[in-house]
């Protein structure tokens, strides 16, 4: 970066001054996903799988960051207390309907799971469902063989029949 530099009354010079740099990275990895440097924390966060904005604000006012901050420039050492925060957002003082796993069947305490844990605790849900025979577990079993069967409550009366098969009154020839 060049900076003027008053030397004389009369005389001035351009001089060279090193200054460190932000260094900017292109790609971020924040709990085992991928996000652009460019976009800022507050959408980065709410890009994790089990994250959304609301968990994104709550850890931009923990860690007392500026939401519209771009990823690209944290340090490492950043990145680590942000993922430390985002795993052990449990342990923070927030109300407990912010938590995507309450009253878990196992333990009885709330949870947050994120990325692949809870895609593995949802998978493991259904199997347990289905384990006991609930009307649920009926319902993911039926749509594992192929029948599009809805399994939360959905109405079926116009959706979920397949292809091509209409069903309705015909016209009078």
């Amino acid at each position: 970066m060049k900076i003027l530099t008053f030397l004389h009354k009369k005389d001035w010079k351009m001089a060279e001054q090193t200054q460190p740099k932000e260094e900017f990275r292109e790609l971020v990895r924040i709990l085992d996903r991928d996000i652009k440097g460019s976009s800022s924390i507050y959408n980065s966060i709410a890009q994790i799988k089990g994250c959304g904005y609301m968990i994104s604000n709550a850890v931009c006012k923990i860690l007392e960051i500026d939401k519209s901050r771009k990823v690209g420039y944290f340090t490492p050492e950043e990145i680590k207390k942000i993922e430390e925060t985002i795993r052990g957002i449990e342990n923070q003082e927030l109300p407990k309907w912010l938590l995507n796993r309450r009253k878990d069947m196992d333990t009885g305490k709330d949870r947050h799971l994120i990325s692949s844990d809870l895609d593995l605790t949802k998978k493991f849900d259904i199997q347990f469902l289905k384990k006991i025979k609930s009307f649920r577990g009926y319902r993911h079993s039926r749509g594992d063989k192929g029948l599009k069967v809805k399994a939360r409550g959905q109405r079926t009366r116009g959706t979920g029949r397949g292809k091509g098969k209409t069903v309705g009154v015909s016209k009078k020839k």
